[in-house]
């Protein structure tokens, strides 16, 4: 126990005695996969040290969605404001697998301070420094970038262009900082988007180790290098990747931010300073073998799979929703309508499943376009042809990257073919694309069926989420599916983003690929956030007028379509004149020129028996 509790932060400078009395009172809890260590909003009442397993840090959204922060292993501490206070917990934590931790309980916390109040105050001190880190940490999320170079201390790095002084406590270094002033574009940064840098730190950690097969990357530095990957991969220092989605340098920026975040982290575990790039080189070990221009579209393919995978999960829920709306609907009937004008009879349950059925096809076009990105070209460094980079580390690279992601990676087979070749991302914009047209025809679609409630269909009643009008009493509108809309339209040109960043390819690279990533991740979260809201505060709660429904049946002359089959189309059309003329039912009229027997009539005439063949 004294040996685990050495290499907690928490209680460096503790004598052998201190931690001795500490260990006393910890307690051992086993957690079993997916069990959950502590809920938001529950009050705070232990500190967890990590013994053995994995532990995930996530939030949810106001919609219920889970949002992964981190993930914490042995070693690892978290929950450590319970020793100072009782307030909730901001987030949830849940065991990823068998995990053992040891609790510290706040109550614990003052059984020592009647004890040893000095060594109590040892903990808080160290304590207090960790959640002071944390809130910096946090504050640098939401601020200017160019605020986070207010610091005391400095290291002074350059570059090509010369020399400057970077914040000693960032990890990012000198070409990271000249990003961040040269491209304060959208003041999105590629943190925003954690499946990048989750990417970016898998491919780097393949390179790590196929340099070092090779003999290329010493064994220390190597396994420095992947330590610090694998601390990325976990959620942590997400905030030090700091530069704008959109940048000039087709990924250079963001290929250096990860090169130098990673080469500082693994000095601080080879026991070096950051900046002593001696050690470890963003360059020179890091990027060893690679180029931003086979590195930045692989971190791209892998992070638009697992983006795709997020999306197509929530698409999914949205398809379930229309379908369970289908069932409830299955037996009010209504008039079906093209072109805005009366159709024929079918139910209402039918134009739900009908919804459901054609947002479903979208998984499967999303997935077979998701698949394209499954062909990397990493080795292929400048322009596919490999420079600087052995005969063998493309091979070995990509066998790494795959057993790293799991995902069933391929090389591609002319490597100056895919470095210049965006014609994956095409394929894939187009998919969200399409999945963003039919939800707005969708939407549309609802907004028609809701209209009124006096003057208009009202076939469904749309939940109510808020007052429409500032001057209109009573005015309820249909806020969800309008923002569904407005999405839609961002989506459709996000896309016209990525056609034109695609066509604008020169030769043996295409330098805009910043922008069609930053559109296509922009379209992926637009329409997870949306195909949620549709589904949680709209399709949900949706209602069926159903007297609305059958008097649009009722009054419709569309029903003298089902007497076309016995009657012929002419005398049908005649039918459907002299009822508008005289204002008289088809049925009063065929009844009376002795076209059909009431008996036949009535049964050809019901709503019901219209909606299917016959």
């Amino acid at each position: 126990m004294d040996a685990f509790l050495r290499t907690i932060e928490l209680f460096e400078g503790l004598t052998q005695p201190e931690r001795e009395a500490v260990a006393a009172k910890l307690k051992a809890v086993q957690y079993g996969r997916d069990q959950v260590l502590f809920e938001e909003n529950q009050p705070r009442e232990s500190l967890f040290l990590i013994e053995q397993g994995s532990v995930v840090l996530f939030k949810k959204s106001p919609l219920g969605e889970e949002k992964e922060l981190a993930r914490f292993r042995r070693f690892d501490f978290l929950g450590e404001g319970a020793l100072m206070d009782d307030y909730p917990h901001s987030t949830s934590a849940r065991a990823e697998e068998p995990t053992v931790a040891y609790l510290l309980s706040r109550t614990a916390v003052n059984e020592l301070l009647a004890e040893q109040a000095p060594l109590v105050c040892k903990i808080l001190s160290r304590t207090a420094r960790v959640i002071s880190r944390r809130m910096r940490q946090t504050t640098n999320q939401v601020v200017n970038a160019a605020a986070q170079y207010i610091s005391g201390r400095t290291r002074r790095e350059h570059d090509l262009l010369g020399e400057r002084e970077v914040p000693a406590e960032f990890y990012y270094g000198i070409q990271t900082l000249r990003a961040t002033e040269n491209f304060p574009i959208t003041g999105i940064s590629i943190s925003r988007f954690p499946d990048l840098i989750v990417a970016l730190a898998q491919v780097k950690m393949a390179a790590a180790r196929a340099n070092r097969g090779l003999g290329l990357l010493p064994e220390d530095i190597a396994a420095a290098i992947e330590k610090a990957c694998g601390e990325i991969i976990d959620g942590r220092m997400h905030i030090h990747f700091v530069v704008d989605m959109i940048q000039g340098g087709a990924g250079t920026s963001t290929n250096m931010n990860a090169n130098e975040v990673i080469a500082n982290r693994a000095l601080e575990i080879l026991g070096r300073e950051r900046g002593d790039y001696a050690g470890c080189h963003p360059n020179d070990h890091v990027n060893l073998s690679q180029s931003t221009n086979d590195v930045y579209p692989t971190a791209l393919r892998l992070a638009f799979i697992t983006s795709s995978q997020k999306l197509i999960s929530v698409l999914r829920k949205l398809v379930a929703s229309f379908r369970e709306k289908g069932r409830e609907f299955r037996t009010v009937i209504k008039i079906g309508r093209t072109q805005l004008q009366d159709a024929v009879p079918m139910t209402l349950g039918q134009e739900f499943e009908a919804f459901a059925a054609t947002l479903e096809e979208e998984i499967e076009r999303l997935e077979q376009n998701a698949a394209l990105f499954r062909e990397v070209h990493l080795g292929g460094t400048a322009i596919g042809t490999g420079i600087c980079a052995p005969a063998d580390y493309a091979g070995l690279a990509v066998s790494h990257l795959r057993e790293i992601t799991g995902i069933d990676l391929r090389l591609a087979p002319d490597l100056v073919e895919a470095t210049q070749d965006t014609g994956a991302f095409i394929m894939f914009s187009s998919a969200v694309k399409r999945l963003a047209v039919k939800l707005s025809k969708i939407c549309n679609d609802l907004r028609l069926l809701g209209s009124g409630p006096r003057a208009g269909l009202h076939e469904i009643i749309l939940p109510k989420r808020q007052p429409g009008s500032s001057i209109m009493p009573g005015k309820v509108n249909p806020v969800i599916p309008e923002v569904v809309n407005q999405i839609a339209f961002k989506v459709i040109g996000n896309d016209l983003s990525v056609t034109l960043g695609a066509e604008a390819g020169q030769l043996q690279l295409n330098v805009f690929e910043p922008v069609i990533a930053q559109s296509i991740f922009e379209s992926i979260e637009m329409l997870k956030n949306g195909m949620d809201t549709l589904r949680i505060r709209c399709i949900d709660g949706i209602l069926a007028d159903e007297d609305q429904c059958r008097k649009s049946v009722e009054r419709s002359l569309a029903l003298v379509t089902a007497l076309v089959p016995v009657l012929g189309y002419e005398t049908c059309s005649a039918l459907a004149e002299e009822a508008v003329s005289s204002g008289r039912s088809v049925y009063a009229l065929v009844l009376e020129k002795e076209l059909l027997p009431k008996h036949v009539l009535e049964e050809m005439l019901t709503p019901e028996n219209m909606v299917r063949p016959r």
